[in-house]
């Protein structure tokens, strides 16, 4: 069985699908691609239609089965919208959406229409995660990542670091985009899927760099059964490292690197898992009604975070006492004096960065830029 795919943004992510649907060709056929800048000029994919909108596309009589959405969050969901109601499939890139309504609404769509919508959560389709369910039910989870952005990366485009553009919600910050992962992954092993099972969420949202959004960040949720994720993110580090996330049990406790599907236990033993392709799901769910690892409607504890974060308080700027400009490297890179350690003890503490008297949380304190979510 052949399914009829039409990719929705070439460049960034997009060309990361570019790749898997060559490597899936036998089961999936690209039959067009939609980008204002054009498809790909050469190899996988060239003589493809190339249309410059999804609207362009379908409007053509272009019908595929599934439609691969690859674009900034603000476009997810009219974009996801127009492929639904069109009666396609969707795999739609993470965050989901960028609001909560904009969730409902796009839930009630699925609904309506009965099609299958798969949130491109890589981590879901960990390995690990089975094995990490077989020591029992968490008892707290933390998460902590110290990631590198340069000027670079946040000039990159339009939207990057914006809370909004142009009046439309963006929310490209560390705890909902670049980082989203750690959230997500944590929420999942905790078995909080729905917006129900969050009862409160507690944030303090930080920026080193000179934009609208997060780029550091500590978050406290507590689920409806009391029990607790804390998570502690930077991309303001002056090293890249692995993200991890620290799993506690009633049998022991584990630590789960997700980019690299490794689990390191207490013993010092680690095991590295594979993992399943969610596209390749997608296709079998299609075929043999496989279930959805990341189906829409179970990242909606993730959109109850995001949501928190999209109505909090603007980020506090960190003092340039407690900032380095590095300039050694392609774009200047700004990072904060000791972030890696208090990232770390921050998450693995079950705090907050004030909660522990950071030094470049301290004069957000007096600024009350603490915001406080209760369901």
């Amino acid at each position: 069985m052949t399914h009829d795919v039409l990719l929705v943004g070439t460049r960034g992510f997009g060309a990361v699908h570019l790749r898997n649907l060559e490597r899936l060709s036998d089961r999936a056929r690209l039959i067009a691609v939609a980008d204002p800048a054009g498809g790909p000029a050469e190899g996988f994919a060239s003589d493809v239609p190339a249309f410059p909108s999804l609207d362009a596309a379908l409007d053509s009589g272009i019908r595929p089965d599934i439609t691969v959405i690859a674009t900034p969050t603000g476009t997810h969901f009219p974009l996801a919208m127009r492929a639904l109601e069109a009666g396609s499939d969707v795999y739609l890139e993470k965050p989901p959406v960028a609001t909560m309504d904009q969730f409902s609404q796009l839930l009630a769509a699925q609904e309506r229409t009965g099609r299958a919508v798969q949130i491109g959560f890589q981590s879901f389709g960990s390995h690990a995660l089975e094995k990490i369910a077989a020591l029992g039910a968490p008892t707290s989870i933390a998460t902590w990542a110290s990631w590198t952005r340069d000027a670079a990366y946040w000039s990159r485009s339009a939207w990057a670091g914006r809370r909004a553009l142009d009046g439309v919600p963006i929310v490209d910050g560390v705890v909902t985009n670049p980082l989203a992962h750690a959230i997500a992954t944590s929420l999942r092993i905790a078995g909080a899927r729905r917006r129900e099972d969050v009862q409160r969420i507690d944030l303090e949202l930080y920026r080193a760099n000179d934009i609208e959004a997060d780029d550091t960040s500590s978050v406290r949720i507590t689920l409806h059964d009391g029990r607790r994720i804390t998570a502690a993110l930077t991309l303001a580090s002056p090293e890249q490292k692995v993200p991890l996330i620290e799993v506690r049990t009633a049998s022991g406790d584990v630590v789960f690197a997700y980019t690299e599907d490794e689990l390191t236990y207490a013993d010092g033993r680690r095991e590295r898992t594979g993992r399943t392709d969610l596209f390749e799901e997608l296709l079998d769910h299609r075929e043999h009604g496989v279930p959805l690892s990341s189906p829409l409607v179970e990242t909606g504890a993730f959109m109850t975070v995001l949501e928190a974060v999209r109505t909090a308080p603007s980020p506090f700027a960190i003092p340039a006492s407690e900032l380095t400009v590095r300039t050694d490297g392609p774009s200047p890179l700004t990072t904060i004096e000791g972030i890696d350690d208090w990232i770390e003890r921050t998450a693995r503490s079950g705090a907050l960065f004030s909660e522990l008297d950071a030094p470049f949380a301290r004069a957000a304190i007096a600024g009350r830029r603490t915001a406080s979510v209760s369901r």
